[in-house]
């Protein structure tokens, strides 16, 4: 027996003694009968739960574990981050013929598993791959896969002195070009999801020179304007930034990582035979905006143990200067801060006018974070916008992109039709 076992014995132990002590001294009542079922059906549930073959594996290794090949790689950025890519070379029929590549990239607070916690029939990683693409997931700097530095650790603040402007500047750009270098391709086609987007639409206001090495760009939920974005966590977008200056005091730059804390969470509270995962799955529905149809109860456990993956304050915070400002630009250090970095008292403005590379929207009815008016609002400002496509369900949020029980019927159908065409 294990220590672990030994301690959950002694606790019944301890329980059922107790339980007799408290029943000898005081007549049962139905309150007390009832708290007594519901314990012991929990750990009734708690001892049959079968927690998913996924949750305790790696992106690559859930690649593998359905049948396709993975690799891992890493590129170094200009300023010493150290990013993970996870690629499939090629679907489960071989790697024959002629495949273009695909990058795709992750949301906030995620990692290169968004595109792979769901069905080889659905997620569109094995998808990609089993259409005939070269299929490439970086990850940003300081999410799970890319905790490291050529000198600094994570357990220094000036790890996490960053925000998306630094992902646009750099960590895109590096994965493109490690990318074109290593499969001898000319261009590439580009999928983001929610954060995804929004470095894509600034790294090309910054480096309009990329436009030539992507094909086409498929936008999922795509954000660069929050005028609209409700939930309760936009409520905090007014304190966001003093959070953001206490925090960094306190030595505080990292974000809600991944880890054993959230795993334990996950495993008792939102799997399928908890008796509390209906408050697990509403709680994303009050972040993503609801369509509880579609909510896929059989992969939850997997995308939460792996979501959070982390990242810096202030790429949160970005964002909640965004919703503030009500404009797509540059990370507000404050007037000293931007006279410092960008040599004028407010942040410069990202020119949308930049992105020339064909692009297509997809977006949902119902999501509460990149919504129908912002999208619109964004789709007027890019020049060229091939396609312009919202999700064919009158409720689909913003997790439903990637993790719906349907998003091949929904999404991923599209997208290979769009890029198809490109």
């Amino acid at each position: 027996m294990t220590g672990l076992a030994a301690m959950r014995v002694a606790a019944v132990v301890v329980v059922a003694v107790l339980a007799g002590s408290l029943a000898l001294a005081h007549p049962p009542t139905k309150k007390l009968n009832a708290l007594a079922e519901k314990i012991m059906h929990e750990r009734f549930m708690a001892e049959q739960r079968s927690t998913h073959w996924g949750v305790n594996l790696t992106t690559t290794e859930i690649i593998e574990a359905f049948g396709y090949p993975a690799e891992i790689h890493h590129v170094t950025t200009p300023d010493g981050y150290i990013l993970e890519l996870h690629r499939i070379p090629h679907g489960i029929g071989g790697s024959s013929g002629d495949r273009p590549v695909a990058l795709l990239q992750h949301c906030l607070l995620c990692s290169s598993s968004d595109y792979i916690m769901n069905t080889p029939e659905e997620a569109l990683a094995y998808v990609l791959a089993d259409a005939g693409y070269d299929v490439w997931m970086p990850n940003f700097r300081g999410n799970t896969y890319s905790r490291a530095h050529v000198e600094l650790d994570p357990e220094n603040i000036d790890f996490w002195s960053f925000s998306w402007d630094e992902m646009a500047r750099y960590d895109v750009p590096s994965s493109i070009d490690y990318i074109l270098a290593t499969t001898g391709r000319e261009d590439l086609y580009y999928v983001g999801w929610s954060m995804g987007t929004t470095v894509f639409f600034a790294m090309m206001s910054e480096r309009p020179e990329y436009n030539s090495k992507v094909r086409a760009m498929a936008g999922l939920a795509p954000v660069a304007y929050l005028d609209y974005a409700q939930g309760p966590l936009f409520a905090l977008a007014p304190i966001a930034g003093d959070l953001d200056t206490i925090m960094t005091l306190l030595g505080v730059g990292e974000l809600l990582p991944g880890g054993e804390f959230m795993d334990n969470i996950t495993v008792t509270f939102c799997d399928d035979n908890s008796t509390f995962a209906g408050v697990c799955y509403n709680f994303l529905f009050l972040i993503a905006g609801p369509d509880s149809e579609e909510l896929n109860e059989e992969f939850l456990p997997v995308i939460l143990a792996h979501t959070p993956a982390g990242s810096s304050v202030h790429t949160v915070n970005h964002y909640a200067q965004t919703v503030a400002s009500g404009l797509f630009q540059k990370y507000d250090y404050g007037k000293i801060g931007n006279m410092i970095h960008y040599d004028q008292a407010t942040p410069p403005l990202y020119n949308l006018s930049e992105v020339t590379a064909p692009v297509g929207l997809f977006w949902g009815q119902t999501d509460w974070l990149a919504t129908p008016e912002d999208v619109a609002h964004l789709a007027k400002e890019l020049p060229n916008v091939a396609l312009n496509y919202r999700i064919d369900k009158d409720q689909f949020n913003h997790l439903d992109f990637g993790w719906c029980t349907h998003t091949y019927y929904y999404v991923n159908s599209h997208v290979l039709n769009f890029l198809s065409q490109h």
